[in-house]
């Protein structure tokens, strides 16, 4: 009974794994305000945190899902779009974990997912095997 449990419990592991990755999302924040919901991203896509300047001297910052080719890159925006004139520019840096992009801390959030699912396998395979 309990061999079944343990297969029924790494079945479950292996679906929570398996689904899509939560990030908080902010369209934008001035300075150290950013007002955050939860987002589900699309195949291909990881969760981000944008810090940049806009006008030259305002702090900006945003969070969300981005595109993997646009990842660990600084991106301008003008205003208008078709002039020479800087608006704002952002570097946008990703993470891979659930809920990652939440504070400067994310670090020690990828550590503990990978931690938990390290210890799941070797308790799986322990005692379905």
């Amino acid at each position: 009974m309990n061999k079944i449990l343990l297969g029924i419990f790494a079945v479950a592991v292996c679906f929570a794994v398996g689904q899509a990755l939560q990030c908080y999302e902010c369209k934008l924040g001035f300075w150290d305000l950013c007002i955050t919901t939860n987002k589900t991203c699309n195949d291909g896509e990881q969760c981000f945190s944008g810090l940049g300047t806009a006008i030259g001297f305002v702090d900006i910052k945003t969070k969300g899902c981005l595109e993997l080719s646009r990842c660990n890159k600084t991106e301008q925006t003008n205003f208008p779009s078709n002039s020479g004139s800087t608006m704002y520019q952002v570097t946008k840096t990703c993470c891979s974990a659930d809920l990652c992009n939440s504070a400067p801390a994310h670090f020690h959030m990828s550590a503990v997912s990978v931690a938990f699912a390290a210890i799941s396998a070797v308790f799986t395979v322990k005692y379905v095997i």
